[in-house]
């Protein structure tokens, strides 16, 4: 049975940590609905209504389209091992990119990464925590480090290029403001 909560109570929040993976959703007024799943321990919980998930660069940059028109966002994350549990946290999000002057005070959350594109902060409306007795059981073994060796290995002009060929809009054709 679903339960709702205003806020992040504590054992969510342990459950949250807990996790190796997580799930982002986002939609425009039309066209595409972005789910994204997301690793790398790139998210943060800053407070029990807010959080903040570092996005490393990508082959799209949907959500921070998706923000710029509806600023909404649901993020998901599943139990794969112990107590099944799928919590949903909704809210509205803002994107922070490299040239915003809070990118430095959030940046500072997070291993510095290779390949940070922008920040998501998200600001908590809801919770809700369901039963998950359909997730399959699944074992962790290791992140894939696949894409921060792909960023390392390029120059930040380099990176900037990539983000101006692939990031600068949404599939279906929305400014995603990574330049703005």
């Amino acid at each position: 049975m679903a339960k709702f909560y205003d806020l992040l109570e504590p054992q969510l929040i342990e459950f949250i940590h807990a996790q190796k993976i997580f799930f982002t959703g986002s939609a425009a007024q039309e066209g595409r609905v972005n789910v994204s799943p997301k690793g790398c321990d790139s998210l943060r919980v800053l407070s029990p209504n807010k959080i903040a998930w570092l996005n490393l660069t990508g082959s799209g940059n949907e959500t921070a389209a998706h923000l710029k028109l509806i600023n909404r966002i649901t993020l998901m994350f599943c139990a794969f091992e112990g107590k099944p549990l799928i919590l949903r946290v909704y809210g509205s999000a803002r994107a922070i990119h490299q040239q915003d002057p809070e990118w430095d005070e959030y940046f500072g959350h997070f291993d510095k990464s290779p390949g940070a594109r922008n920040i998501f902060l998200v600001d908590i409306d809801s919770v809700q925590t369901s039963c998950g007795f359909a997730v399959p059981y699944m074992d962790y073994q290791e992140d894939r480090e696949i894409l921060n060796d792909w960023a390392a290995k390029k120059s930040e002009a380099e990176l900037k290029e990539y983000w101006t060929q692939k990031n600068v809009k949404s599939i279906d054709g929305h400014p995603t403001g990574i330049f703005d």
